[in-house]
């Protein structure tokens, strides 16, 4: 079948269009780069030539076969840049139409890019034949002869001038042609992009061999979904920082563009802006309300459990607890805020979500008073920090988003569920130690088959739910002192020591501090219809079993010296009934082999739940 390409591609790219959608083939493919792949083509519209590079986010369609040598392919989306003094064709979108195809025409090399492209892209088969005479093209293909032609050259788009004050736009200078975010590539002369601010990080400061300085972020969408990040360092920072607002839009132009750095950038784009003292920031009116306010990719809860540690994601869930925020002294010395809140979704799990800082302040409050009053409302989560320490749970960075009770179509079916039955619907907690894959579905066990079954005696754990009642607290050594400074993003709570008469010893941080943190070490008496045991509870679960943090409790009785609350409040959780997520595990203690039984969370019984339970249970009996 005679294949036909666009007569004069080439040179009508060349010479400015970006919207014809061409036909062109691929001659020759070539893989380039060191830290970033990418591919550059030959391409031929059967006359002439000319080298293209590919978005990276099409490397699959080369790397799956689907375009190749020889493989006839449409131009969607694309732009013309000079680099170093050559035209490069920059593809963003394409289709293949022909997977394979024998060289069509006798396309000759672009005189702009002859010598470097020849290096880059040896010569292969030429058939067919091409004449040419006063810029009238005849090409033969396969005994189809294609009609003459003049070859028509559409000028570069030249937006209208505008010579209004736009501060640090150039006076008689035309503005660059505005391009999606995903076009854009170290490869560009000009360009300009026109998004929203959808994150404004705090300005920061720093000290390096070179000296003081100081730099802030923000992040952009535009209507094409596309993301990236932009950066400002010192005197650029005095420039943008009061004037960038979350929520504006803004037309962005005269930055570089440089590869993002993964470890500080989560957003899904190999570059990042960085503006320098010649950029040009201008503030757009919201009109159309193409821009959307926000990009969310929501994780259910349940995928979250295997998600790698450091990972940043989108969650959204139903707020069902809400910790009173506690103080916690950073590894530099400095005191921050922490506060834990737990989610739930319709995947029948549930998450902690750890905020920190000012977000326990405003966010944390707020959603304190709403639970308090009764209601649970709906969190979304942009951007928060996976961490997998004794178990799985999202905490805040610097550019997370939390909005309550958001207006869209997730939040609303989420709510929908929760009212319509998901409050009553039992989950289970992928937050500290986590169940095992292949033993997340509850496993119900009576006290006495603890003991009968002989759990925790294998090389794994058992993780197992008893519904027992407490029967016993020992109060004598409910807690201990434990370290308070973060490393990381985690809090070290390592045993600390006395150091004089004021002061306390972390060996692990190798570090003195006025104030220690407390943590829960408690041992209790549980006990069913079968029997009783020993457990112990850490921290969160101990929390969960005594109403209160470890903190206020040591206080209240050594500090305050008030036996009668403290009392009071021991005598009040006797006798109450938790469904207990225990983890059994023998380990041993001295030159002695024991069963060691640990509260890894702690809920109060839901009598409907339950109630549901049993009459499951029931129905399956014989």
């Amino acid at each position: 079948m005679p294949v036909n390409l666009t007569p004069n591609a080439i040179a009508a790219i060349n010479g400015g269009d970006v919207n014809s959608k061409p036909l062109v083939q691929v001659l020759d493919i070539k893989l380039i780069g060191n830290s970033q792949e990418r591919y550059r083509f030959l391409l031929s519209d059967a006359v002439a030539t000319q080298q293209a590079m590919l978005a990276t986010q099409l490397n699959d369609r080369v790397k799956s076969g689907q375009v190749r040598k020889g493989s006839v392919i449409q131009l969607i989306d694309y732009i013309c840049s000079v680099v170093q003094n050559r035209k490069i064709i920059v593809v963003l979108n394409m289709e293949t139409i022909i997977p394979e195809c024998e060289i069509i025409g006798n396309p000759k090399m672009n005189t702009e890019s002859h010598s470097t492209a020849q290096k880059e892209f040896p010569g292969g088969n030429r058939a067919r034949s091409v004449g040419v005479t006063n810029n009238n093209l005849s090409v033969q293909n396969g005994g189809n002869k294609m009609p003459s032609f003049r070859p028509s050259v559409q000028p570069p788009f030249q937006p209208p001038p505008n010579y209004k004050s736009h501060g640090t736009i150039l006076k008689n200078e035309a503005p660059a042609r505005i391009i999606p975010i995903a076009a854009l590539n170290p490869y560009q002369g000009r360009w300009a992009i026109k998004a929203r601010v959808t994150a404004k990080g705090d300005l920061r400061r720093y000290n390096n061999a070179r000296g003081d300085g100081k730099v802030f972020s923000f992040d952009l969408l535009d209507s094409d979904g596309g993301e990236i990040r932009v950066t400002c360092f010192n005197a650029v920072v005095d420039r943008f920082y009061d004037t960038i607002e979350v929520g504006k839009v803004y037309l962005i132009s005269k930055g570089s563009l440089k590869p993002a750095q993964k470890n500080f950038n989560h957003l899904k784009n190999e570059w990042e802006i960085f503006l320098e003292a010649s950029s040009s920031v201008e503030l757009c009116p919201d009109e159309d309300g193409s821009i959307p306010k926000q990009q969310f990719s929501f994780r259910p809860i349940s995928e979250i459990e295997n998600v790698e540690n450091n990972s940043i994601l989108d969650v959204i869930g139903i707020v069902i607890s809400v910790n009173p925020s506690v103080p916690i002294l950073r590894k530099n010395g400095m005191e921050t805020q922490r506060r834990i809140v737990n989610l739930k979704d319709g995947s029948g799990r549930s998450i902690e979500l750890t905020m920190w800082g000012e977000f326990c302040n405003r966010e944390g409050h707020q959603l304190q008073e709403m639970i308090d009053s009764g209601s649970f409302p709906v969190l979304a989560v942009k951007s928060g920090k996976v961490n997998d320490f004794s178990g799985k749970s999202v905490g805040t960075i610097s550019a997370t988003q939390l909005f309550i009770n958001p207006d869209f179509t997730e939040a609303c079916n989420l709510r929908e569920w929760f009212d319509r039955g998901g409050k009553n619907a039992a989950s289970q907690s992928i937050s500290r130690d986590i169940m095992p894959a292949g033993s997340r579905n509850e496993i119900r066990k009576t006290v006495s088959q603890i003991k009968d079954e002989g759990l925790g005696r294998s090389d794994k754990p058992d993780w197992v739910t008893v519904k027992a009642t407490i029967s016993f607290i020992k109060t004598d050594t409910f807690c201990y002192a434990a370290c308070p400074l973060m490393i990381g993003d985690r809090q070290c709570n390592k045993k600390v020591t006395r150091s004089g008469n004021t002061r306390w010893q972390c060996d692990r941080c190798n570090q003195e501090f006025e104030d220690c943190d407390y943590r829960y070490l408690l041992q209790a008496q549980v006990q069913d219809h079968t029997g009783l045991t020993w457990v112990t509870a850490f921290q969160e679960a101990g929390e969960e079993i005594l109403g209160c943090s470890a903190k206020e409790l040591y206080l209240l009785k050594y500090e305050e010296e008030d036996d009668f609350r403290f009392g009071e409040i021991i005598r009040s959780r006797l006798l109450n009934q938790f469904l207990f997520r225990l983890k059994i595990k023998e380990e041993m203690y001295g030159e002695e082999q024991r069963v060691k039984i640990t509260v890894v969370k702690a809920d109060k019984v839901n009598y409907t739940s339950e109630s549901r339970h049993l009459l499951d249970l029931i129905s399956k009996c014989p």
